[in-house]
């Protein structure tokens, strides 16, 4: 696939990564020759000074061959303005922007991203889909990472194993004799830098992190039963009111009436301007980082930190400062990779890479096939895959046990008719029927080959 992506920023770069590594023809164009030279310099990536508005940089980039356009620079307005003119000169097929203003994205604006206007065919904000990323966190405290398939009835939780975990030394093929109504099945495992699929003979230990794949209803019972029975945060302190944490705060207010919240924010006319948009949350003028202020946000009492600043370090450092000053746990927001490998060791008790969000969502477009929902994890080792079974897929019309499956993946949940259904070896696959599955990368390509459309077919 040949693409196109405007902005070599954090998210620019991080896409470009992904892709290079998969072997797509890659162009990246920003205005600053720096970052050009960088992603040059790191990745196997064509690199191009200029307006990525501009149709002479965009005809330079290749935009006549170009099969998807992708815009995540830090304004909007180019963003928008370069899928316009992608459309409108080049007619690439496919174009992303990254849209960051709430105004632009409200309900009785969507009409402006159409064909005849603004053609925009897939919309990214990184701030709600971080935001919705955090809310999900402080729903589920035992989880270190949840992400919701199928209509939202079916998730993904990442469980850390503890020593004191129920199921740890238990072959997994012995847990669903204990637990037979329990649809969760741990399709992945990371073992000491090491992610696998496991069998039905594996066991899980001490350190583990395992995903699983459950149902919405059962998300809670199954963290229960390794051992997170963590209450969900009352009593919250947010550092940053950015538009991650101002949209933290107002979901709070609207979806937890219990919940007691409190901003930290270091610029004053920002403090202001959020304390107008906002009920029942206290907003404090002041840095993260200043313990006077953290004692005046109650941080003693607090159930959770989040930190939600623009600067990973600020993020690091409060969350650190919060626990040792009696708050029960914290969340951080990271940005660099390299920060994410020392987080435990720092006393991170969870952390949110909004690069990741981002570029899952890109994936879920860059995939063939009758694909849905993509989320990538361990930067990149894996995705979690909601894909759609067509009559011609080769895993429809035989019991599972039959089929010759590649090695790498595993089948988690399948959704049909609006019920989640955690299939066994006889279960058959129907056209139509929505598959929730874990890939590692190796195995990524061959899962897109099962849900593509045969040329039989026509």
């Amino acid at each position: 696939m040949r693409v196109i992506i405007c902005g070599a920023g954090q998210v620019g770069y991080g896409i470009a990564e992904r892709l290079a590594a998969e072997r797509n023809d890659v162009s990246v164009i920003d205005t600053s020759p720096e970052l050009v030279r960088t992603i040059r310099d790191q990745l196997d990536v064509r690199g191009f000074v200029g307006h990525g508005a501009h149709p002479d940089v965009l005809e330079m980039a290749g935009a006549q061959q170009a099969d998807m356009f992708i815009a995540v620079t830090l304004y909007d307005e180019v963003n928008m303005t370069a899928c316009q003119v992608a459309h409108s000169i080049f007619n690439i097929p496919t174009k992303i922007a990254r849209i960051r203003a709430q105004s632009y994205l409200l309900p009785h604006y969507q009409n402006l991203f159409s064909r005849e206007h603004l053609p925009i065919d897939v919309i990214i904000s990184p701030e709600i889909e971080v935001g919705e990323m955090v809310l999900r966190r402080i729903a589920l405290p035992g989880a270190t990472d949840v992400v919701r398939f199928a209509d939202d009835k079916v998730a993904m939780v990442a469980i850390e194993c503890q020593e004191e975990c129920p199921v740890i030394n238990t072959p997994l093929s012995q847990l669903s004799e204990l637990f037979p109504d329990l649809p969760s099945t741990v399709v992945g495992v990371s073992r000491n830098g090491r992610l696998f699929i496991p069998h039905s003979a594996d066991q899980l230990v001490a350190g583990d992190l395992a995903y699983v794949v459950t149902t919405k209803d059962q998300v809670r019972r199954t963290l229960g039963l390794f051992g997170h029975e963590e209450v969900e945060a009352m009593r919250i302190v947010v550092a940053g009111g950015g538009n991650i944490g101002l949209y933290v705060a107002k979901a709070l207010e609207a979806r937890q009436s219990r919940a007691k919240v409190k901003i930290i924010e270091d610029t004053r006319e920002r403090a202001v301007a959020i304390a107008d948009k906002l009920r029942r949350t206290v907003v404090l003028n002041g840095s993260a980082l200043d313990q006077k202020v953290l004692l005046e946000a109650d941080i003693q009492d607090a159930d959770l930190m989040v930190a939600l600043t623009n600067n990973d370090q600020v993020n690091i450092l409060s969350s650190v400062m919060a626990k040792r000053l009696g708050c029960k746990s914290n969340l951080a927001l990271i940005n660099n990779p390299t920060y994410q490998d020392f987080t435990r060791t720092l006393g991170i008790d969870a952390h949110v890479n909004p690069r990741t969000v981002t570029i899952s969502r890109v994936l879920q477009h860059v995939r063939r096939g009758r694909i849905r929902a993509v989320h990538s994890v361990q930067r990149g080792a894996a995705e979690i895959i909601e894909a759609e079974a067509l009559e011609t897929s080769p895993l429809v019309g035989s019991p599972l046990r039959d089929l010759d499956l590649p090695d790498g993946m595993r089948l988690g949940i399948v959704y049909r008719d609006g019920a989640a259904i955690k299939p066994d070896g006889a279960f058959v696959i129907r056209p139509g029927d929505r598959i929730v599955i874990f890939a590692l990368a190796n195995a990524v390509r061959q899962v897109e080959q099962m849900f593509r459309v045969s040329l039989e077919y026509f």
